[in-house]
């Protein structure tokens, strides 16, 4: 089927990833010379992926620069600060289609977007040793059957996914079932997913190891993008460190 859309959600305030995500969202932190989420589109559109949304919230107005130069679509997802993802996924509903669902703080080396895609899938890339990351488990037709939190030498969800238009029509017809109930607020769409597997058939895309990065904290970026070792971009990190020098030298 031929992909409509991508949608990246970039409304979260990535609590993680302090300081530097009291000063910018995470999405338009630099690595290795880029914009998160600025090459996350041009991927997309070189993948032929010419209608893009982004899903705003935190910190909103610092992605509207995004509309002029790239002619994306911003969308404000208003519950930003009191749901899990699932808020973005409501407040994308009316785009989604036969869309990639992703987020802006994926970094990958080589570009994953293709125009044509088979059905519904979930990237994934493999743990050798020990993860703590959700490990999936296949049925025999390769579809995600469930999910556990942590585990050894088993594929594990990272990066993007792509919705087909029945999967996206499944799936919110079960969200907007739910929305209003208070178990709902802060769960994860994945989590809605994992509960409703047998409505909702979505396969595993494997990919090799070394191709999709996600950075939860400033020491995983540090080990990718050795340049934060010594210079983090950071105005906080840069005043404390200033004022302890000032300090330790007045000693």
């Amino acid at each position: 089927m031929r992909v409509d859309n991508a949608i990246i959600m970039a409304a979260g305030t990535s609590s993680r990833f302090a300081p530097l995500s009291f000063e910018k969202p995470k999405a338009l932190i630099e690595v290795k010379g880029e914009i998160l989420i600025e090459r996350q589109i041009k991927q997309l559109k070189e993948a032929g992926i010419k209608e893009i949304h982004i899903i705003t919230g935190y910190k909103s107005e610092q992605l509207e620069y995004l509309r002029d130069k790239f002619a994306v679509n911003l969308i404000k997802n208003p519950e930003f600060e009191t749901r899990n993802n699932n808020g973005s996924v409501y407040a994308a509903r009316a785009v989604l289609k036969n869309s990639y669902l992703c987020s802006a703080d994926d970094y990958f080396v080589s570009n994953p977007f293709e125009t044509e895609v088979d059905e519904a899938y979930y990237a994934a890339v493999y743990a050798e040793g020990n993860t703590d990351e959700w490990c999936i488990t296949e049925d025999n037709q390769g579809y995600i059957s469930s999910v556990q939190v942590g585990g050894e030498k088993a594929w594990y969800m990272l990066g993007h996914t792509f919705w087909s238009e029945d999967f996206s029509k499944r799936f919110l017809s079960i969200l907007e079932k739910e929305y209003c109930c208070p178990d709902t607020v802060g769960k994860l769409w994945e989590s809605i997913f994992l509960a409703n597997t047998d409505k909702l058939k979505m396969k595993v895309r494997k990919y090799p190891p070394d191709v999709i990065y996600e950075f939860d904290s400033l020491d995983e970026l540090r080990l990718f993008d050795q340049s934060y070792i010594s210079n983090t971009r950071s105005r906080i990190i840069k005043s404390i460190t200033r004022t302890l020098s000032a300090q330790e030298a007045e000693i």
